[in-house]
């Protein structure tokens, strides 16, 4: 349902008038506008108690899910191969959590943001009924050719993934110097893995007009993560998916290794709708050892 609303309002916005200054807009990870001579990068990612956390004992702290949430949107810039910049945080603060547990959030989120090299610049505060976290961060790129998007994969491309996936961490880092570095490589297109591999690659495969076949087998699972499956779904990996020609194989390697050394493993290919098994349109196919495919879904918020 979450993401038939978002096809839905992007709909909408596509009968408005765009704006001069927009340059991508809905469907990306985050959004560009021309600001003088640079572009600004936009992205406005939001968490609320019962949805994407639990408080109390043995669930998340205050200051795990503040940096949780910092993540999610700082993440969306990494995807898109920007530096991050600035972010603004507006809290609704349940009478459970008070101004004691609203500090301790804003001080996780402080940390990852003295990490990140962004700057908290302001925000808001309301009472709510449950806690609810949203935040927007402001990202920057010099030129058009500094980003990458969801729609530039093309069949031949590799696919690749960075990290481990489904360990689903208290306290994940954004890969922002590997987004950069991803982008001066050539990454053809990029995504962050937010919604579970099986969801986001399907995202980039439509948003580019390809099938992005992935090898299940292949997957790099995180610590405690004992099957393929949710190494596919979990989702909140926050690392980064994103295709690239072979002959720039061995360029990513080395970029990603001068970033920081974060691992890279390449997951699967990219053909065109109808000559990817199990594929006649534009999405993913999820492929088992046998070579069967695997109807994988990914993770959905609903109401």
């Amino acid at each position: 349902m979450e993401r038939s609303l978002i096809e839905s309002i992007a709909a909408e916005l596509e009968l408005a008038r765009p704006a001069r200054r927009l340059v991508r807009g809905v469907g990306d990870d985050a959004a560009v506008v021309r600001c003088g001579g640079a572009l600004c990068v936009t992205s406005v990612d939001a968490m609320v108690e019962g949805v994407h956390f639990r408080l109390g004992d043995g669930a998340a702290r205050p200051a795990d899910i503040g940096w949780r949430a910092l993540a999610g949107a700082l993440s969306d810039l990494a995807a898109m191969g920007a530096r991050a910049g600035e972010a603004y945080i507006a809290l609704g603060v349940s009478p459970d959590v008070g101004e004691r547990g609203a500090l301790e959030l804003m001080r996780g989120a402080m940390e990852l943001a003295a990490r990140t090299g962004t700057t908290v610049a302001g925000g808001d505060v309301v009472a709510a009924p449950v806690l609810s976290v949203c935040v927007t961060v402001v990202g920057w790129a010099e030129e058009v050719h500094e980003l990458v998007g969801r729609d530039g994969a093309r069949a031949g491309d590799l696919v690749g993934v960075t990290g481990a996936l489904g360990g689903r961490l208290a306290r994940p880092v954004p890969r922002l110097r590997e987004g950069r570095a991803l982008a001066s490589a050539g990454a053809s297109a990029m995504i962050d893995l937010s919604d579970g591999l099986a969801a986001d690659a399907r995202a980039l495969g439509e948003s580019s007009g390809v099938c992005l076949q992935i090898e299940l087998a292949r997957l790099p699972l995180g610590e405690g993560v004992t099957n393929w499956e949710q190494g596919a779904t979990a989702g909140e990996d926050y690392e980064l998916c994103f295709t690239v020609s072979p002959t720039a194989r061995a360029e990513v390697e080395r970029v990603l290794r001068e970033a920081g050394g974060a691992q890279v493993t390449w997951i699967g290919s990219v053909a065109a709708p109808g000559h990817a098994q199990g594929a006649q349109e534009p999405g993913v196919s999820l492929r088992d050892e046998r070579g069967g495919v695997v109807p994988l879904r990914g993770f959905e918020h609903s109401w």
